[in-house]
């Protein structure tokens, strides 16, 4: 792993889609993050196991939000309070990302971070690190770039933003490509055309230095860029006040493309645990032990689910 190598886990959502089914494990609202779907532990501690061989305690950051702090309060006891970044509501991915930067910028103006969301699976982990480490890499060559991990689809999702790679990127000895175009939640025509052209799911598993991250916000959002100018890159707190709910995919991926590579994850299949269907056929092609209840009826709950 890159020596000034920074991890952040995006644990801030409020697992909307998922509730019913959370809810009959937890027996209360709390968001999917922090409820043991499968495996004995959450999917937050899940995810916290996961990197814990490539990312130290002391450069991984916690994204929240101050109204889930009954659920992570408890599963975060032991990080340093400088390592978690509370929010005060959920206004997104950009808004989750930007505060994270700032806080990261505090530590180490020159540092690496990769973005991993809390919620999602992977069924080779080492695969998964082998990919980041591969990514950090390459941003010593390409350090104004940020690297998505782009997972090889399994069918044509329409819930899930496709990546559709452009030209392989010179002197890369991996599938390192540039992105030609971002698609967010295609139909499923579309969705069936870019399986057909090799595109890629986008796994939202991102490498980049932070000024790159930073910068490439203040492109895309001409708000964030006049506040940065106006209050400083460490005022974060001042900053969030003047944020509007906005999501990084369409708000900062799709309007930077050509600052955007995917690299190609190989040997694992990854899930976005978004829905009831995709926990369940993970459950099937997993084989592991789950805390969903035996008398719930998978389809009845799928059904229910997709009509709110």
């Amino acid at each position: 792993m890159a020596l000034r190598s920074w991890a952040a886990i995006l644990a801030g959502g409020d697992g909307k889609r998922l509730l019913r089914l959370t809810r009959l494990i937890s027996r209360d609202n709390r968001p999917k993050q922090f409820c043991p779907i499968f495996g004995g532990a959450t999917l937050l501690a899940q995810t916290r196991a996961r990197i814990r061989p490539a990312f130290s305690q002391e450069r991984t950051l916690f994204t929240v939000v101050k109204t889930h702090e009954s659920y992570y309060a408890p599963e975060l006891r032991d990080v340093p309070l400088s390592r978690v970044v509370v929010q005060p509501d959920n206004r997104g991915t950009t808004a989750a990302i930007l505060v994270t930067l700032l806080r990261v910028l505090r530590f180490e103006q020159d540092a690496v971070v990769t973005f991993f969301p809390a919620d999602h699976h992977f069924s080779n982990e080492a695969s998964l690190l082998d990919a980041v480490d591969t990514a950090a890499g390459a941003i010593r060559l390409y350090p104004e770039s940020i690297i998505l991990l782009g997972a090889a689809p399994q069918y044509p999702e329409v819930e899930y933003g496709w990546i559709e790679p452009g030209s392989r990127v010179p002197s890369s000895r991996s599938s390192l490509f540039r992105v030609r175009r971002f698609w967010e939640k295609p139909a499923h025509k579309a969705a069936n055309l870019l399986m057909d052209r090799g595109c890629l799911w986008n796994t939202f598993v991102m490498v980049g230095r932070a000024r790159a991250f930073l910068d490439a916000i203040a492109l895309a959002v001409p708000d964030v860029r006049a506040t940065l100018a106006r209050s400083g890159a460490h005022s974060a707190d001042s900053l969030f006040d003047t944020l509007v709910p906005g999501d990084f995919s369409r708000q900062v991926l799709a309007a930077c493309t050509e600052r955007m590579l995917v690299l190609r994850l190989n040997g694992t299949e990854w899930s976005d645990l978004g829905t009831p269907e995709r926990v369940f056929a993970t459950l099937k092609r997993e084989g592991v032990p789950s805390e969903i209840p035996e008398y719930i009826e998978v389809r009845s709950l799928c059904d229910v689910t997709r009509a709110r």
